[in-house]
Formats: structure tokens, C-alpha cells, sequence
């Protein structure tokens, strides 16, 4: 496959991933299967290696602009630490077709969170505080992280976030995904944060889950460099441009059209390992790139 192509894709995944802070890393692995033509097992590797680093590069610009929560979203990765290390083990243990059809309810997961309005509902028990003498612009990016702390320990919300963040970790060790349709909205209806600081905050638990699954993998874990590094690099910049993309377009649309592109892709991946489970021998014969 040429460059050029791992290059566009990489930088389509990284739009959305730095737009919406998850679900374009859930297109990374059916993309490097039916496109780039690797087997389940290197793509499911070679996503972790390019979900983590356009998640590192996007957090990085949600930083520079204050929209990152970190005591939540360092609490929210450690929770997923060992779950995403199991998930990753487990992995292995699974047949590559038997690994893209789970992979396929997975995306139909993902398409239907991302049709659900996520931005418009907060728990009027927590609601977002701002900084005092803020100018209006900046009400939505600054939040007293230590009051919404202090509110969710006492409604004892946190254990809600334990359990999602051990379910994403889970998702990233086992499919090689990030788990950002999940985080973002967990973020935003569990703990009140506003919709730019839950996609700051997700790509940090993105980049803390892929880094987990692929140490747990480091072993056993094939690499094919010629393949990552172009898509990785694309996806980066994809990461960056994304957060200006979104600043200028209606969130919801584009959640919906991307929501749609996932059944899509769900549908192809279903029909596709439902076939090559029929046919063992087409199965593990080599695609072409």
C-alpha cells in the first residue's frame, strides 16, 4: 500500500480523534486490516502505537489552552491500567475473525453513543463552576477542578468513573481502540465537565491506556514500521487540525456523520468475518494491499 494512502487515513482518523476526543480511533484497525491488509493481531497492535500518539500530540494542544482536567483524567486512566493489561493478553487467545466481528459490535456501540445527545444533559447536582472575573470566553475552559472533585466524592459518582475507566481500559488492551466514545461522555454526564474539557481529558486517558496495552504487548507484539509510522505521523497532525475543525462546525453534526460512517464500516466488518469464519482457508490467506 503506498504511503499516500496510509498518509490520507492517518490523517482522517486524527481529525476525528482530535475533533471529538474518541471514536475515529475505532476506524484504525478495520482500516489496517481491509486496506493495509495486516491481520488482526498487527493491526490491533500497530493502532495502539498510532491511537496513543495522535492522542499525546491533541492533548498536547488542549493543554496549551487549559482544557485538560488532569486529577480526573489521571484517575481515570490508572483505573483502566490493569484492565487494559488483561485485555491485552486476552487478545491473543482470540481468533482474528472471531476478534473483528466482536470488533464490529463494538463499533455499532460506538455509532449509537455518538447519535445520543451527549452535551446537552448534566446532572444538576454538579454543576460546572468558572473562574470569577473570566472574561466569557474562557467560562467554558476553566473549571474548579477541586469543587467537582468535592461533588462527585460526596454523590458518590466516582465509582461510576472506576468502573467506565476499567471498561475502556479493557477495550483498548483487547481491540486496540482508545475508548473516547465512552470516556467523553462519562466525563461529561458523570462528572459535569464541559464538552471541550471531556475531550482534552479523554485523549489524556487515551494516551495513558494505549501506552498500558502496549507494554503488556511489548513481547509478543510485531511491529510493521513501514505501515505505522506514516499513518502515526498523519494521524498526529490529524490530531491537531481536528480541535480547529471542531471549533468551526456544529459538534453534533459531525458526531452524526461520523456515527453513520461507523454502521457502515460495522456492516462491511460483520459481513466479512461471518465469511471468512465459513472460510477458514480465505481466512488466513494473505490480502492485498
Amino acid at each position: 500500500m503506498s504511503v499516500l494512502w496510509l498518509a490520507v487515513l492517518g490523517l482522517a482518523i486524527g481529525l476525528v480523534l482530535g475533533g471529538l476526543g474518541g471514536g475515529g480511533a475505532i476506524l484504525t484497525v478495520p482500516a489496517l486490516v481491509f486496506i493495509a491488509g495486516q491481520s488482526a493481531a498487527q493491526a490491533t497492535t500497530s493502532s495502539l502505537v498510532i491511537v496513543g500518539a495522535a492522542a499525546v500530540t491533541g492533548a498536547a494542544s488542549h493543554v496549551r489552552s487549559g482544557t485538560v482536567a488532569w486529577r480526573t483524567g489521571l484517575f481515570f486512566g490508572a483505573a483502566g491500567i490493569p484492565a487494559a493489561w488483561l485485555g491485552s493478553h486476552l487478545s491473543h487467545a482470540v481468533d482474528g475473525s472471531v476478534l473483528l466481528l466482536g470488533f464490529s459490535l463494538l463499533m455499532t456501540a460506538a455509532a449509537v453513543a455518538m447519535l445520543r445527545p451527549v452535551a446537552a444533559t448534566r446532572p444538576a447536582s454538579a454543576p460546572v463552576p468558572v473562574t470569577v472575573g473570566a472574561p466569557p470566553s474562557e467560562h467554558t475552559a476553566r473549571v474548579d477542578q477541586d469543587r467537582v472533585v468535592a461533588q462527585c466524592s460526596r454523590c458518590g459518582r466516582w465509582p461510576l468513573v472506576v468502573g467506565a475507566g476499567l471498561g475502556v481500559g479493557f477495550l483498548t488492551g483487547f481491540f486496540g481502540v482508545g475508548g473516547g466514545f465512552v470516556i467523553v461522555p462519562a466525563l461529561v454526564l458523570v462528572l459535569g465537565l464541559p464538552m471541550p474539557m471531556a475531550v482534552g481529558t479523554s485523549l489524556v486517558v487515551v494516551a495513558i491506556n494505549s501506552a498500558t496495552s502496549l507494554i503488556a504487548r511489548g513481547a509478543t507484539a510485531q511491529f510493521d514500521w513501514s505501515v505505522i509510522v506514516p499513518f502515526a505521523v498523519a494521524a498526529m497532525l490529524g490530531a491537531v487540525l481536528g480541535r480547529r475543525v471542531a471549533d468551526r462546525l456544529p459538534a453534533a453534526r459531525l458526531r452524526r456523520a461520523f456515527a453513520v460512517l461507523l454502521l457502515l464500516v460495522a456492516a462491511y466488518t460483520v459481513w466479512h468475518s461471518v465469511h471468512d469464519l465459513r472460510d477458514p482457508v480465505a481466512a488466513v490467506a494473505p490480502r492485498s494491499s
